[in-house]
C-alpha cells in the first residue's frame, strides 16, 4: 500500500482527499495541531475518520516536521495546511507569512533532507494573480497578489518550483480557484449563503448580510479538484496546473441560485452598498449589504484557464455550478431538519 501524509486533513479539501485516496487502497495519515481536536466532523461526516492515523505537526516547527516525516515515511505529501481566510491575512499579515510561506519551505527541505523520491503537492490559490489584466489565467500569467494571502501563498508556489528544478524533487502546485462544498467552513461567503437562506426559510433567521454582491468567483467542486492533486502525483514529471472551471458567477448569483433551490423569489432593490433582497412572497427584507465585509482590495476577475491540466492529466470539472449550490443547499436543509427533530 501506499503511504500518503496529509496536512490539513479536518478541512474540506483534505477530507474529501482523504476518503479519495483511501477508495484508492492508501494508508493515510493527516496531520493536525497540538491544539486541534481530531478526527474533526469533516471526516466523521464522510465516514473514515477511524481509517487514518493521526499525527501532530507544527509548520512553524522545522525538526517536528522532520520528525513526522520520518515516522510517517510517506511515497506523497499532499500539503493542504494554511491559513486561507483571506480577510484574516490583513490582521494576521506576520502569522500568514509563518504557516503560508516558510511552511512550504520547511516541508520541501524536509523531504530534500530525509528521502527526495518522495512526492510532493503544494495548495497554491488563484489570489497569487491578484490584479490581472489577462483573462482567463493561465499557469504563464502574470502574479500580482493583493492580499497578504496571497503573497505567502506565492512565495510557497515559487519556492515548489525551486525545488522542483533545482533540486529534481518531484513538487507540483496546483493552482485552485475557488472550490465549495457542503464541507466548506461557514466562515467563507458560500456556506454562509446556503446556510443563512435555508435558516430563513424555516425561520430560524431573519437576515443574511454579505459584503460586495458584484464580486466575481470562479466556483467549482471541491471533491473535483482532489482528484487533479492526485493525478498530478501520479504523472511521471511535476509541473504546475491551473484546477478551475473556467466560468465566473457572482455573489448575487449565488443568493439566487440558494434562492431558487429553496423556491424563495428575491426582488432586488437599490444599489451598490444601498442594495436589499426582498423575499418577493412576504414582502420581508432578506438581504442586506454591510459596507464593512467589503474586502480592503479586491481582485480583479478571476477565471482559471484549465486547459493544461485537461490535456496533461486528462482532468476536468464534472460538477456544474447549479449541481455544485444545490448539493450545499441540500445539505444544510438536511441540517435544518435534524435540528428541528432534536429541538
Amino acid at each position: 500500500m501506499k503511504r500518503a501524509l496529509i496536512t490539513g486533513i479536518t478541512g474540506q479539501d483534505g477530507a474529501y482527499l482523504a476518503q479519495f485516496l483511501l477508495e484508492h487502497q492508501y494508508q493515510v495519515y493527516g496531520t493536525h495541531r497540538a491544539t486541534s481536536a481530531v478526527p474533526g466532523w469533516r471526516l466523521q461526516a464522510l465516514g473514515v475518520a477511524q481509517d487514518i492515523a493521526f499525527v501532530s505537526l507544527d509548520l512553524l516547527d522545522f525538526e517536528n516536521i522532520v520528525q513526522v516525516i520520518r515516522q510517517v515515511e510517506p511515497d506523497e505529501i499532499y500539503h493542504l495546511a494554511a491559513q486561507s481566510f483571506v480577510a484574516k491575512s490583513f490582521e494576521q499579515p506576520l502569522y500568514i507569512t509563518d504557516v503560508d510561506a516558510m511552511g512550504v519551505t520547511r516541508i520541501l527541505e524536509a523531504i530534500r533532507t530525509i528521502n527526495p523520491t518522495i512526492r510532493f503537492f503544494q495548495a497554491s490559490t488563484a489570489e497569487m494573480f491578484g490584479e490581472v489584466q489577462i483573462s482567463p489565467q493561465s499557469e504563464n500569467t502574470p502574479f500580482l497578489p493583493r492580499n497578504p494571502y496571497g503573497t505567502a501563498k506565492l512565495y510557497g508556489h515559487w519556492i515548489t518550483s525551486n525545488f522542483r528544478d533545482t533540486l529534481n524533487i518531484h513538487a507540483s502546485s496546483g493552482i485552485l480557484y475557488n472550490h465549495e462544498s457542503p464541507l466548506r467552513g461557514e466562515e467563507f461567503v458560500t456556506r454562509k449563503i446556503t446556510k443563512s437562506l435555508t435558516q430563513i426559510k424555516y425561520g430560524l433567521q431573519t437576515t443574511l448580510e454579505l459584503g460586495n454582491l458584484e464580486a466575481q468567483r470562479d466556483w467549482g467542486y471541491a471533491k473535483d479538484y482532489v482528484e487533479a492533486m492526485w493525478k498530478m502525483l501520479q504523472s511521471e514529471t511535476a509541473d504546475n496546473y491551473i484546477l478551475a472551471t473556467g466560468k465566473t458567477r457572482s455573489v448575487k448569483e449565488f443568493v439566487e441560485m440558494v434562492a431558487q433551490v429553496l423556491e424563495i423569489q428575491i426582488s432586488w432593490q437599490g444599489q451598490a452598498e444601498n442594495t436589499v433582497g426582498i423575499d418577493a412572497k412576504t414582502g420581508q427584507t432578506i438581504v442586506t449589504v454591510n459596507p464593512n465585509f467589503y474586502r480592503p482590495t479586491e481582485t480583479t476577475v478571476l477565471v482559471g484557464d484549465a486547459s493544461k491540466a485537461q490535456s496533461k492529466l486528462n482532468w476536468q470539472p464534472k460538477t456544474s455550478f447549479e449541481e455544485l449550490v444545490t448539493l450545499m443547499t441540500l445539505a444544510d436543509i438536511e441540517k435544518v431538519m435534524q435540528f428541528r427533530v432534536n429541538a
